[in-house]
């Protein structure tokens, strides 16, 4: 077995076919499916089902996928390191980004980074913060961008922005509340909120377990744009990151309410694998999505404050 080899055979594994395998690969047909049938050979198993619609991996292939793809990404990693020029930062970088980020900075987040590292390519997942744990931890991604999981963290995990959720109403529709709301207050009203699957939802079910609160929305919907879109035109109400509220609340649609005693705030982390260290693309990529997170947040913020000046006045 040598890496020529196990490169084909991720190739035909993710493409499924010898035809656009080998285009992938720049190789004819032939040469593919003799290294493949060597390989099956060398491990006296069988890696691929072939069929009339093309290969489709067996048992054996899936775990051989797993297990060698971390490998061949660690290998591309390395070569980058080993070969790229300080002034010059190339090669892929793979992310995860829960919903909350991509939906706030990510548009802005790229604009910067390819205007920076304009040889880089970029491939990006939206997704659960349990999900990508697990595309991490397996190989899958570089890293991953994620609301602070209650289970400990096998990971490498950096802090990127602790932000405070809030209440969202619909500016026209929503019924009328005080500056700030108590969270034993929020059961009385008509909530939207993620499903239990969504890191939002950890956060807040585990601040009402601590203060004793039953939270029983209504709807329950991991898209927080639809959430947002619902909250507009009704009298229904969220709860949500600032940085997700405020943007549609720039608008005049929403209104954001903070929630107090207790305040809910969110641990935004960013994860990678202790073994396998972070190109410089990726770190950079990283390093801007953190700085974009903190200035939207920190907009945010001032919103709310002359808001808030203004209806005290």
């Amino acid at each position: 077995m040598d890496l020529k080899q196990i490169q084909y055979f991720i190739a035909l594994f993710e493409d499924g076919s010898v035809t656009r395998a080998a285009k992938r690969l720049n190789i004819v047909q032939p040469a593919l499916s003799m290294q493949i049938a060597k390989l099956e050979d060398e491990l006296h198993q069988q890696l691929f089902e072939r069929g009339a619609h093309g290969m489709a991996p067996t048992a054996a292939g899936r775990l051989m996928y797993r297990l060698f793809l971390p490998i061949m990404r660690d290998l591309a990693h390395a070569r980058q390191q080993l070969v790229q020029r300080e002034e010059v930062v190339t090669g892929h970088v793979g992310i995860g980004l829960i919903a909350s980020v991509t939906e706030s900075v990510l548009a802005d987040s790229l604009s910067r980074f390819h205007a920076r590292y304009p040889d880089v390519d970029v491939t990006v997942a939206d997704g659960y913060s349990a999900t990508f744990i697990d595309w991490v931890a397996g190989g899958q991604l570089d890293a991953a961008i994620i609301n602070k999981p209650r289970a400990r963290l096998s990971l490498d995990a950096r802090p990127l922005l602790d932000e405070e959720m809030v209440l969202a109403t619909s500016a026209e529709h929503g019924p009328d509340l005080p500056h700030a709301i108590e969270f034993a207050k929020l059961p009385e009203l008509e909530l939207v909120l993620p499903t239990k699957r969504h890191g939002l939802r950890g956060v807040l079910d585990s601040a009402a377990q601590h203060e004793d609160v039953l939270l029983a929305p209504r709807f329950e919907i991991d898209v927080l744009s639809t959430i947002l879109k619902l909250v507009e035109s009704t009298r229904f109400a969220t709860i949500l990151p600032r940085i997700v509220v405020e943007r549609t609340a720039r608008h005049g649609t929403l209104r954001a309410c903070p929630i107090l005693a207790p305040r809910i705030v969110r641990h935004i982390l960013c994860v990678s694998h202790p073994r396998r260290p972070l190109s410089a693309a990726a770190e950079a990529l990283i390093g801007i999505i953190g700085d974009e997170l903190h200035l939207a947040s920190n907009s945010s913020l001032t919103e709310t404050s002359s808001a808030l000046n203004e209806g005290s006045a």
